[in-house]
């Protein structure tokens, strides 16, 4: 399933890069005929494994090239499977860069040209320095806390040692599919909405799609979900315009969902009429 659910974000990506032959002039259409081959003859393809004949084999890997921006010879090598780490090292090897994962859209050095995966991401690079100083600025001259410490924008040890248990259950990933369903299922009136960014290869957009058209909930319900993609990453407020989208996005979901309902009338509410022989203040 992973990699059918990266496959879009991937033809964004190799979209975006100029590495798509023959795409669409609209960004949209072609996302489209991705996910349609990510989950039609893609996603049999994998299924078949060691089953697969060798006609069929390229042929789907000719597609995934198209949709991909990466060689027919690369994918056949990799069995049409190509984890996160080696679409950033792979993708843009031939012009000496590895490709961002918050943000595909950003690029940066490769420090070895024949690396199979990636210890960087270009996107981190080029915004943890600005995040830092800010962070720093704010603390010692705004706050004037001015202890002599290090500030970490990302914190690896605290990330190493988290426990996904929950319930005194050991959990191999985190999954809180089920505690979404149930809180849907409890309030029919919780509204969800979802922020995706179209180059974010580190939450896909797809996997988003899946998740929510995937939870089994009542068609009446269904409609509680809203998603929206905006031309952006993983941080989407980094690009300008993506930050009004959200903002105003945010805003108009919380003005169209959070307005109380009016109060009924007295004659409405659910009480027998013997209740109220002794006036509203009984009732």
């Amino acid at each position: 399933m992973p990699y059918v659910l990266y496959l879009p974000t991937y033809a964004a990506t190799a979209a975006y890069h100029g590495l798509v032959k023959d795409r669409p002039a609209n960004l949209d259409t072609f996302l489209a005929q991705a996910k349609e081959f990510a989950t039609g003859e893609y996603a049999a393809a994998l299924m078949k494994g060691s089953k697969l004949g060798e006609a069929e084999r390229a042929a789907v890997a000719e597609k995934l090239a198209h949709f991909t921006g990466l060689s027919e010879d690369y994918l056949l090598k990799s069995d049409l499977r190509v984890p996160l780490p080696q679409f950033m090292a792979e993708l843009q090897r031939s012009r000496g860069l590895i490709t961002g994962r918050l943000d595909s859209r950003f690029s940066g050095p490769a420090g070895d040209l024949i690396q199979s995966g990636t210890d960087r991401d270009p996107q981190s690079d080029a915004v943890s320095g600005a995040f830092t100083a800010a962070f720093n600025s704010y603390v010692r001259n705004e706050l004037k806390y001015n202890p002599d410490r290090r500030y970490d924008l990302l914190n690896y040890t605290a990330n190493a040692e988290w426990s996904w248990d929950r319930d005194g259950q050991e959990a191999a990933y985190p999954n809180v599919e089920d505690d979404l369903v149930q809180a849907m299922l409890a309030n029919p009136n919780l509204k969800i909405e979802v922020e995706n960014g179209l180059y974010d290869l580190a939450t896909p957009f797809f996997a988003t799609e899946y998740t929510m058209d995937h939870l089994g909930l009542p068609p009446s319900l269904r409609d509680n979900i809203h998603l929206n993609n905006y031309d952006a990453g993983h941080m989407m407020y980094l690009r300008e315009q993506d930050l009004a989208k959200l903002k105003n996005n945010i805003a108009a979901f919380i003005d169209r969902n959070a307005r109380p309902a009016p109060a009924p009338l007295l004659s409405q509410l659910p009480f027998p009429d013997s209740s109220l022989k002794d006036g509203p203040a009984h009732a």
